[in-house]
């Protein structure tokens, strides 16, 4: 008997976890006294089910009475076991000639199924592959880590909604424990873990740091007191799990950057209606281009780079955060629960370790304030990044040259706190995209422009169309790139690159010139916008 032949070929992939799966692992965890992954709760739950798979098709097997062999025949009311079927068995109902002339004399069986199914087989076939019998000697056993590797993932994500939907195991960074089992925290203990992290002034701490200032009832089992404490801390809202997957870290929610807790207000967007069916072919490649956190670009079947270069928008370099858009998401460090994490970026130049955010939800890190003020950087300036070398860090490398000067295009604050923009000579540090490039006066006037932009309470297209008014004065022709009216509009609003060209794809206003330029038409609509 081949035990390939034990499960069905969709057998891990329709695989649905009962009740006694979840009881498997909850006695499982009672006898080890030990926390452990999603990961590893997988592979104890496959080896587990192989075994009781192997036990129940031995038990069939051991009392299923005859056989079925195609090349043997068969009587009405017979009873039939099938071991390709995992020893089901089935009552012969009907047996009738078969009709193919390609094959000898042969009969079709119609079967009736325990399931309630009914089925056809051959008989009387001599020259059959299942004609020949295997004995208990020539099992082959199906690796348990093959199962894993291929399916690992999937059962990983039915397992955790299983275990999430009892009360008896607990989570904490993706580690899973029996309730009854944990070692008492209480609200003393909490307040000299809040007191440690507020020394730390900000700085997360592992739970064994943790663990040496409380006085903790350790026991036989570290591992078992560690994970109590880490429990206790994530259902206390003054702590926040802040460790990549893999490594557990505490901080003081209060304690973090504003702008790690809150959305920045520059990179708000307040969502409009959008039918992607009015981008082209060169707007959809232009969006996926541009990396903007908000378009959520699937890349699928697409090799995932080692290495990417962003062009900086005028809203992160403002707040000192980056985007995380779909094709660099896997370079940054993810969490099981955690909504934020604290990772490293490490200046590719200097070796220089900076401590920074990711802010899963939204897409964005933050830290790089100071570091874009220490290279010169500018929005449009062009930044290399790549994953790290080790766990938890992320290579950032801005290409920068001597200072130099050059004519770009350059934001103006009028009196009126209007943005106007002129071609002007500018002392440069780094290398740019010039349809993104946009060199702003101070950060006071910008802001200040920027909430007098948000008080007059305009729509997109009013703020498109006089965006375009404006830079068209600095083309002869009058012709504006898509790109850099997405670099423009960014710095009174903030808006990802589809909808901005869905409205140049749909506006009377706005007639295409050819290679995504665009002019504005004489209208009326000049006065209406």
């Amino acid at each position: 008997m081949n035990a390939e032949l034990l499960l069905s070929a969709d057998y891990w992939q329709s695989l649905k976890i009962v009740k006694r799966d979840v009881e498997f692992l909850h006695t499982h965890l009672f006898e080890t006294e030990t926390p452990l992954p999603t990961a590893d709760l997988v592979a104890v739950l496959i080896e587990e089910r192989m075994r009781f798979e192997q036990e129940t098709m031995l038990k069939k097997r051991k009392g299923s009475g005859k056989v079925y062999l195609p090349k043997e025949s068969y009587q009405e009311g017979e009873e039939l076991a099938f071991p390709a079927l995992a020893w089901q068995k089935g009552t012969v109902k009907n047996v009738r000639v078969g009709e193919n002339p390609e094959i000898a004399e042969f009969e079709v069986l119609t079967v009736a199924m325990e399931d309630d199914g009914e089925r056809m087989f051959a008989a009387n076939l001599v020259d059959h592959t299942l004609n020949e019998e295997k004995d208990d000697g020539e099992v082959v056993q199906v690796s348990p880590q093959d199962v894993v590797n291929e399916f690992g993932v999937d059962l990983q994500i039915k397992l955790t909604a299983a275990l999430d939907d009892g009360e008896e195991l607990v989570r904490i960074a993706g580690y899973w424990f029996p309730r009854a089992l944990l070692v008492d925290v209480n609200v003393g203990h909490l307040n000299l873990a809040e007191a440690v992290l507020d020394m730390a002034e900000g700085e997360p701490l592992g739970t064994s740091v943790l663990m040496r200032d409380i006085d903790l009832p350790s026991g036989d089992n570290a591992n078992l007191t560690e994970f109590s404490l880490n429990f206790a801390l994530q259902e206390d809202p003054r702590f926040d799990e802040v460790g990549s997957a893999g490594k557990v870290l505490w901080c003081l929610e209060r304690l973090e950057p504003e702008s790690v807790r809150n959305l920045p207000k520059f990179l708000q967007y307040a969502p409009v209606d959008l039918d992607r069916a009015t981008l082209s072919e060169d707007m959809l490649g232009l969006e996926a281009k541009l990396d903007d956190e908000l378009s959520h670009i699937k890349f699928e079947g697409e090799k995932k780079p080692n290495k990417a270069t962003i062009s900086l928008l005028y809203p992160h370099w403002r707040m000192g955060t980056f985007p995380i858009s779909e094709r660099i998401r896997s370079f940054f460090p993810t969490a099981y629960e955690s909504p934020r994490i604290r990772f490293t970026l490490v200046d590719g130049k200097t070796g220089e370790k900076m401590p920074a955010w990711v802010v899963k939800e939204k897409s964005y890190a933050y830290g790089l304030k100071e570091w874009y003020t220490e290279k010169n950087l500018m929005p449009g300036s062009l930044i290399d990044i790549k994953p790290g070398k080790n766990p938890g860090e992320v290579i950032i490398d801005a290409q920068t040259h001597r200072r130099k000067k050059d004519w770009v295009r350059t934001v103006l604050v009028g009196a009126d706190d209007g943005f106007v923009f002129a071609t002007l000579k500018q002392e440069l540090y780094a290398k740019f995209d010039d349809r993104m490039m946009l060199v702003p006066p101070d950060e006071d006037m910008m802001d200040q422009a920027w909430e007098q932009t948000q008080a007059k309470g305009l729509s997109l297209s009013q703020l498109v169309y006089k965006m375009m008014e404006e830079l068209t004065k600095l083309n002869p022709q009058g012709h504006i790139h898509a790109q850099e009216l997405y670099s423009a509009i960014n710095i009174v609003h903030r808006c990802p690159p589809a909808p901005l060209f869905s409205l140049l794809a749909t506006e009377k206003w706005a007639k295409h010139v050819g290679d995504l330029h665009f002019r504005l038409e004489d209208s009326t609509e000049d006065e209406e916008a």
